[in-house]
């Protein structure tokens, strides 16, 4: 069974600079990820580059299922400020 702050820091160490946050029960979670590297890439291949960071805990069932909602920093800025 994972821990959402092991998750965080798989994606931490793929990702440059991203803002990550996990939730979940040990088997299904909910991550939220800002990060500069999703600059110019669309939703499905910013998932993907996540997914390669988790792929060793997918494939074992370790991580049964995530969803994410996957930003680039000015993306999540103009969400903040759309309210």
């Amino acid at each position: 069974m994972m821990q959402p702050q092991e998750i965080e820091r798989l994606v931490q160490d793929q990702l440059s600079d991203a803002r990550v946050e996990v939730s979940g029960d040990g088997r299904h979670f909910r991550a939220f990820i800002v990060s500069p590297d999703f600059q110019g890439l669309s939703r499905i291949e910013r998932h993907r580059l996540v997914n390669r960071a988790l792929r060793a805990h997918i494939d074992d069932d370790t991580l049964h299922a995530i969803s994410m909602r996957t930003l680039t920093p000015p993306e999540h800025e103009q969400q903040q400020k759309a309210g």
